[in-house]
């Protein structure tokens, strides 16, 4: 085979700055970043049909004693997809795995606006989160790392919360970079700040682009439409505000998360809800409170500790 496997992966979750800590590690010296950031090669059908082969190719070009990985969301969106994690074990069984998380009412709003900017969700985000089960899905973040904690051991899995990252980046980039054994000190860039933001973006819109950045329009447009116009016509494509849930929705989809929040303090010695969660997550670094000796991890997947129905 050609290239070689990466030493770790990113494994989401979904809008919790995956993007931006993938960019922040590919900076430092002696890293070597997949490209494309999400080969989610171990979960998507077409990815996985490309081969071993391919997917080694995207780390050739690392030099010797460089440290190898790639970032896939995909990796944790159970019950979407659920062929990564058999495949990423079976061939790389010892690599390291980050998690990050953010509160999960936070990440469904970010989730809803990505996908309606991308037409893969439409309507308000009240009747959204009805037709769209994964806008709840994947927040649940103890269901979701918890196959993988059982799996992997929790030696193999890094906690990360977005709120810290963004509060104090550097020691949290110090932190990611000793769990990976990275021996230099890495340097947080400031300049690489809110990759993958969905604020400016407009929404897709193919006939549009086909139009709008024709040539010819092109130069029509730059030349004779005043810059007040055109900024008045994208803010049509745009989501100018943010969503909210409506009293009664935000009470459904909070209900679920805190029992789910309630597992995951379980897992990490602590306890948080959502009404607590930023608090919890910033008043000191979160690490697995259970080991891989637990009696709670010696289960097979069927008898997982972490299996828990909040709905």
């Amino acid at each position: 085979m050609t290239g070689r496997f990466p030493d770790f992966v990113i494994i989401g979750a979904m809008k919790c700055a995956t993007s931006t800590l993938h960019s922040q590690l590919e900076a430092q010296p002696a890293f070597c970043m997949s490209r494309p950031k999400e080969p989610n090669f171990f979960s998507d059908a077409d990815r996985w049909a490309r081969g071993l082969d391919w997917y080694r190719g995207l780390f050739a070009a690392a030099a010797p004693g460089d440290l190898c990985g790639e970032s896939s969301t995909h990796y944790t969106k159970l019950p979407t997809l659920p062929d990564a994690l058999p495949r990423l074990k079976a061939h790389m069984p010892n690599a390291k795995l980050i998690y990050i998380m953010r509160h999960p009412v936070d990440r469904l709003v970010s989730h809803y606006s990505h996908g309606w900017l991308e037409r893969a969700i439409d309507g308000p985000i009240d009747e959204a989160i009805e037709r769209h089960p994964e806008l709840v899905d994947y927040g649940r973040y103890a269901m979701q790392i918890g196959p993988w904690l059982e799996a992997f051991g929790p030696a193999s899995v890094l906690p990360v919360f977005m709120e810290r990252l963004s509060r104090s980046p550097q020691p949290e980039l110090e932190r990611i970079c000793r769990f990976l054994g990275y021996t230099a000190m890495p340097v947080w860039n400031d300049l690489l700040d809110g990759e993958n933001a969905s604020g400016n973006r407009l929404r897709d819109s193919r006939w549009r682009d086909a139009i709008v950045y024709h040539p010819l329009v092109t130069a029509i447009r730059r030349n004779l439409v005043p810059q007040a116009w055109r900024d008045r016509i994208k803010k049509g494509w745009q989501m100018t505000e943010k969503p909210v849930l409506r009293a009664e929705a935000l009470a459904r989809v909070t209900a679920v998360f805190d029992a789910d929040l309630a597992l995951l303090g379980e897992m990490l010695g602590t306890r948080m809800t959502c009404a607590t969660f930023r608090a919890v997550v910033l008043e000191r670094t979160l690490e697995w409170s259970i080991s891989n000796s637990s009696p709670e991890l010696g289960g097979g997947p069927s008898e997982g500790w972490w299996r828990g129905d909040p709905t």
